[in-house]
C-alpha cells in the first residue's frame, strides 16, 4: 500500500514521523509532494520518502491519498488533481472546516472519502484523532483509516457534525495546554526555578494529570478535590483560577475556535 500526502507542513509531518516510529509503515510505504521544494527537500531527508512537488504525480502512485494542506488552499489542490483520483483510491481529508459533502463537490463525483483531524502530538505517537465515515464507506477502508491514524495515537469514530466541537477540544487544543505549560513554567521561574526545570516540572506534571483522567476514569472534579487539603496552598490557586475565570476563558476560548471551524 503507497499512502501518498499531498502537503508536507506541521501536521503531516507529525503524522508521517508518529508512523514511521512506531514502524507500522516504513519510508518506502509513503510518498508526498509540497509547494515548495525546499520543503519537499526537507521531508525526503528527515524520513528517508520519496518526495518533489507534483501533487499530480502523488496522486497518481498512490492508493491512499492524504490531503494535507491548508483548507484555503484545497479547492486549487483539488482542481490540479482531480482527474487523477478515482475509485481506486481511498481520500483523506484532514483539512478543518470543509465536509465530505464539499470535497465531493469539488471532485465533480463521490469517492471512496474518510476526513479525519488528527493533532500534533502525533509526532510524539500520542495523537487525539476522529474519523468521520460516510455512511457507504467500506470496511476495508474504515480499517485502512484507523491502521494509519492509530500508528500514531489513539482514533475514534465520530459524526461529521461533531467534526468541529472535536476541533475545539482536541484538533486545537495543544495550543491551549502549550500556553498553561509556558505560564505555569514563567511563574515557577518567577519564584526563582531555573526555566529549563520549570519547563520540565510543568509538561511532566501536565502528562502525569491527563494520565490519571484516562486511566482512573475518576471525574476530573474528583481527581482535583484530591488534591484540595482543608486550608492548603492548592486550594487557595483554585481559588484564585476560579476569581479569574479559567473555566470561563477555556470554554470561551474553545467555543470560538468551534465557530472558526464551522466557518471556514
Amino acid at each position: 500500500m503507497k499512502i501518498g500526502f499531498i502537503g508536507l507542513g506541521n501536521m503531516a509531518s507529525a503524522m508521517i514521523g508518529g508512523m514511521l516510529d512506531t514502524g507500522t509503515f516504513s519510508p518506502d510505504e509513503i510518498i508526498g509532494s509540497a509547494k515548495t521544494q525546499a520543503t519537499a527537500d526537507r521531508a525526503a531527508q528527515r524520513f528517508g520518502i520519496a518526495a518533489g512537488t507534483d501533487n499530480q504525480e502523488t496522486a497518481r502512485q498512490a492508493d491512499v491519498l492524504i490531503l494535507a494542506v491548508k483548507p484555503v488552499f484545497l479547492p486549487e489542490v483539488i482542481a490540479e488533481i482531480k482527474n487523477i483520483v478515482d475509485e481506486t483510491k481511498l481520500v483523506i481529508s484532514i483539512a478543518a472546516g470543509k465536509s465530505i459533502d464539499w470535497l465531493e463537490q469539488e471532485f465533480g463525483r463521490k469517492l471512496r472519502m474518510i476526513r479525519c483531524m488528527p493533532n500534533t502530538p502525533a509526532m510524539v505517537g500520542e495523537a487525539c484523532t476522529c474519523i468521520c465515515l460516510k455512511e457507504d464507506v467500506s470496511k476495508q477502508d474504515e480499517e485502512t483509516a484507523r491502521k494509519i491514524m492509530n500508528s500514531f495515537g489513539k482514533a475514534s469514530v465520530l459524526p461529521e457534525r461533531l467534526m468541529d466541537a472535536f476541533i475545539g477540544v482536541a484538533g486545537s487544543a495543544p495550543a491551549y495546554v502549550f500556553l498553561f505549560i509556558e505560564a505555569m513554567a514563567d511563574a515557577a521561574v518567577l519564584a526563582g526555578m531555573p526555566r529549563a526545570q520549570a519547563y520540565e516540572f510543568a509538561a511532566q506534571t501536565v502528562l502525569g494529570s491527563a494520565k490519571m483522567v484516562l486511566e482512573t476514569r475518576q471525574h476530573p472534579g474528583v481527581l482535583k478535590d484530591m488534591v484540595c487539603s482543608p486550608a492548603g496552598t492548592t486550594i487557595e490557586a483554585v481559588k484564585v483560577l476560579e476569581e479569574k475565570g479559567m473555566r470561563a476563558a477555556v470554554i470561551d476560548a474553545v467555543n470560538a475556535c468551534v465557530e472558526k471551524s464551522r466557518n471556514l
